[in-house]
């Protein structure tokens, strides 16, 4: 760790947690370190390879919200799904690993890349827009006729949609898959948070640090909440589908707008007064992640450093050809 070379200019690492692992990004690549069955941690190593007009999109406020969520989500599931497949072959008998290696052949396919791609996509879709429509019709259900007042109605869409997304997250957080996941969830934080304190990773180190970061998805989450609130009541509608449809065609905005404040929060966590404004992010974390174990620490410090590592050796190569170089989302973990 201390023999790697110095960034010239800070890197704003982030990660994401997976089955029984970690992944972390950099700026060249992204590792995925898994803890096996039999106690071996394995990896999966995927330089970046930005396309040019993606690069540059995420130089543009507010648009480049919206692609770095894309784009995490879709790489996160190539990642996921990995750590998914490394699972299930640890739960396999000899015989029946053979015959799956026969069946799926080797290597990712394209049309493997393409249809994770499109899942991953689709998945997050789906997702936003169940969230952000569903708590519409819930709140007009219960309360279209008791009042006019529109932002009375919003924030109430507010509370509801944070209630059913507390009441989601709590429920998964009950099987003990996830609660594992959220514990290496946990344990990516931590790592991130000892080596920005410039700590030697350890995992007694590591584990004096908070499971809680600004720069985490979960407060992305948070603040899209609090944002729609305030954004959809600068716009009046007269019915139901009205009300829908607004909130589809704003959905980038507060994605977008989401994106820049998780920023802003982030850059101001060390003035006493402002670091409060990325609270509400930190609270919803108490329940997307878990203490982990040093075991479980131990996987996302291999990780952190195989990407180091790899990201020293890109570094070096992308002086002399042409190495895409990326910028890190801050929307993962």
């Amino acid at each position: 760790m201390n023999n790697l070379p110095q960034q010239s200019k800070p890197v704003s690492y982030g990660g994401q947690a997976v089955i029984e692992g970690v992944m972390f990004g950099g700026k060249h690549v992204n590792v995925t370190a898994v803890r096996r069955k039999d106690g071996e941690i394995t990896y999966l190593e995927v330089p970046k390879q930005d396309k040019s007009w993606v690069t540059k999109l995420r130089r543009i406020p507010l648009l480049r919200g919206i692609v770095s969520i894309i784009d995490s989500s879709v790489k996160g599931s190539r990642h996921l799904n990995y750590s998914a497949d490394a699972y299930a072959d640890d739960e396999l008998e000899p015989e029946e690993k053979a015959k799956q290696k026969e069946k799926e052949g080797s290597g990712w396919s394209l049309s493997m890349i393409i249809g994770v791609t499109a899942v991953a996509i689709l998945s997050f879709l789906f997702g936003k827009v169940v969230l952000t429509l569903l708590p519409v019709v819930i709140e007009n259900f219960l309360f279209k006729n008791a009042f006019d007042n529109q932002f009375l109605h919003n924030l109430l869409e507010g509370g509801i949609k944070l209630i059913l997304l507390l009441a989601y997250l709590w429920l998964i957080s009950q099987t003990p898959m996830i609660k594992r996941l959220f514990q290496y969830h946990g344990a990516e934080h931590k790592v991130i948070s000892a080596h920005e304190a410039g700590e030697e990773l350890t995992p007694e180190n590591v584990q004096k640090y908070s499971r809680l970061h600004y720069r985490c998805g979960s407060s992305f989450i948070m603040l899209t909440v609090i944002i729609g609130v305030f954004l959809y009541s600068l716009f009046t509608y007269d019915n139901l589908w009205e009300r829908m449809g607004q909130r589809l065609l704003l959905l980038p905005v507060v994605l977008g707008i989401s994106f820049e404040l998780l920023k802003l929060t982030n850059s101001v966590r060390d003035i006493p007064v402002l670091r409060y404004l990325g609270y509400p992010g930190l609270w919803l974390q108490l329940l997307t992640t878990k203490e982990p174990t040093n075991e479980q620490v131990e996987v996302s410090i291999a990780s952190f450093n195989r990407m180091r590592e790899l990201d020293a050796k890109l570094a070096n190569v992308s002086a002399t050809s042409e190495v895409p170089v990326a910028t890190l989302d801050p929307v993962k973990g």
